[in-house]
Parts: structure tokens; sequence; C-alpha cells
């Protein structure tokens, strides 16, 4: 994969789920502004609660991912996509920090 194409399907993923965000979730929250109630409803079945589980672990490894990297690498603004990683979700957090991050290393591989 070529690193224009990476870049590109990366954006495409931040885009398209910030999209999906905010054609499924907006509307409803704007009809009724509960979050604690709107964070809930991903639990109301166990097949949700799977869901919901899975992304609030993605969202913790991220965190985790994005620290270290922050220690090791020296990768800056990276706290911006774990916010990202909230609202709208992980998909576009962790898309974006694969983009900062890249964006980063490069620029530190030029330099040396």
């Amino acid at each position: 994969m070529s690193e224009k194409l990476f870049r590109r399907a990366l954006i495409l993923v931040a885009i398209g789920f910030t999209a999906v965000f905010c054609v499924v979730v907006v509307p409803p929250l704007v009809a009724n502004p509960d979050v604690f109630g709107a964070f809930a409803a991903g639990f109301v079945n166990p097949y949700a609660a799977g869901y919901s589980s899975d992304v609030l672990f993605c969202w913790a490894a991220l965190a985790i991912f994005v620290v270290y990297e922050a220690r090791v690498l020296s990768v800056k603004h990276g706290w911006l996509c774990l916010v990202l990683g909230i609202v709208p979700g992980v998909a576009v957090g962790l898309a974006l920090y694969f983009l900062i991050r890249h964006s980063q290393i490069n620029q530190t591989a030029k330099n040396v």
C-alpha cells in the first residue's frame, strides 16, 4: 500500500464514521439530550453490551498506546485523538492518531 493510499484510507475512515455518527446519534441526542441515557443505551442487551464493551476496551488500548508513544517516540498531540476517541468515536481517534504518528515519525526520520 502506498503512503498516499494509507493516508487517504485513514481519512476516509475518520470522515465516514463521523458522518455515520452524525446521522445515527446526533438527531436522537438533540431530541433527548440525556448523555448518560445515550451512553447506557449501548448496554440494553447482551449484544449491544458486547460491542460497547469492545469500544471501551479499544479506547483504553489506544490510550495506553498514545501515552507510551508520547514518552518513547515523543509523538505529540495524541491527547487530541483520545478526546476524539470519546466523541465521535474510537474509529476517528485511532485513524487520526495513526496520521499524526506517521507524519511525526516521517519528519523525525527525514531530520536524522
